[in-house]
């Protein structure tokens, strides 16, 4: 049993060390391309509404705000200044999603986004999309990359195509620290003992992320509140809790299978669905020894395991907000064409570790 453990990590750290550093180098590089034309449009941006100040800048090799969803996808969160004169209200009556409510007493004028304040006293995050999709359109049309890049069309989001091989989307945001939702209130759970009291403490200091984004978990329904809405996001909250142990080797493993082998018709998995069963898998085996770099096999089988599960339930419930689906508005036939190329992947994986040097 210990011989067979041990000859599943040694050839998951030979997969680690070929492919996966070599998928991170080739997504570094489209990174650097990528945010060299998003720095120029929005340098254009800002050129035109000083509001929309660019937050892209480069930290220890990694650019704040930006996220991979897939090799060839990314988002630019694009942080907004002043939010103080809004209460955040999130009543769990917009899953995800919270309002912002001009706080009692407080002028419009006082606010640096007075023309975007709803007559009920929201800040509609879809007028401010709606004004930063106009300003990124001309600028687009202005900025020295103008040859290579054009807006995609028929959505509310700001996208752009980059050389006809990237797609970025860039989102508006506010960043909300010393506060954490109230959605999120019952995290962490009481009976589990990971991430300990420390790391909690961390991990609600960083706070979260309100976009101004599509929420699909809001399709369909569009009464005003709702288009007003900014989606919850805990993009540096999750960073942090996936530190130590063999945690990121095995995402990065994950999301290596992923690109290579289920990224398939429908999308049904990105990125973000395996950083959210790792944290999961955290949860499931709290001692930092499970996460050992020889317990490396067995976590990634769980993980395949609970993402089969997850596949065939057509349910991957978030991290943080379990009562939203990561899988809601997913095709039906592509989540089962999903679990069974997993199962596929995961049965070779245990029954013939060898064969990592094919995947």
């Amino acid at each position: 049993m210990i011989a067979a453990q041990a000859k599943l990590v040694y050839h998951l750290n030979k997969y680690y060390n070929e492919k996966c550093q070599s998928r991170k180098a080739a997504i570094s590089k489209s990174i650097r391309e990528v945010c060299k034309v998003v720095t120029d449009v929005l340098k254009e941006v800002e050129a035109q509404e000083p509001r929309f100040i660019s937050s892209l800048s480069e930290m220890d090799n990694r650019f704040e705000g930006l996220e991979v969803t897939s090799p060839t996808e990314f988002e630019v969160v694009l942080y907004l200044n002043q939010m103080g004169v809004f209460n955040f209200v999130d009543d769990g009556s917009l899953p995800g999603c919270a309002v912002l409510k001009l706080s009692d007493g407080r002028k419009r004028s006082m606010s640096l986004w007075v023309e975007f304040i709803t007559a009920s006293g929201y800040l509609s995050a879809r007028k401010i999309r709606s004004r930063f999709q106009t300003l990124v359109a001309q600028a687009v049309d202005k900025c020295s990359y103008r040859d290579v890049i054009k807006m995609v069309a028929d959505t509310s989001e700001v996208k752009l195509r980059i050389r006809d091989r990237y797609v970025v989307q860039i989102t508006p945001a506010f960043k909300c620290t010393g506060i954490w939702p109230r959605s999120a209130a019952h995290w962490p759970l009481p009976h589990i003992p990971w991430p300990g009291p420390n790391r909690v403490a961390e991990v609600k200091a960083e706070g979260f992320n309100l976009l101004s984004k599509e929420c699909y978990s809001l399709n369909g329904k569009q009464s005003s509140a709702e288009s007003d809405a900014w989606v919850l996001q805990f993009a540096e909250a999750e960073n942090r809790l996936i530190l130590g142990g063999c945690r990121k080797k095995c995402l990065s493993v994950l999301k290596t299978l992923r690109d290579r082998h289920l990224e398939l018709p429908g999308t049904p998995l990105n990125n973000y669905h395996m950083k959210t069963l790792v944290s999961y898998e955290c949860e499931k085996h709290p001692r930092e020894s499970d996460w050992d770099e020889n317990c490396l096999g067995d976590r990634l089988n769980g993980i395949l395991l609970q993402l089969i599960s997850c596949l065939q339930c057509r349910r991957c419930p978030h991290y943080f907000l379990p009562t939203l689906d990561l899988f809601q508005g997913k095709p039906h036939s592509s989540l089962e064409n999903a679990a069974k190329q997993t199962w596929r992947l995961a049965r070779e994986i245990l029954t013939n570790p060898k064969s990592l040097e094919k995947l």
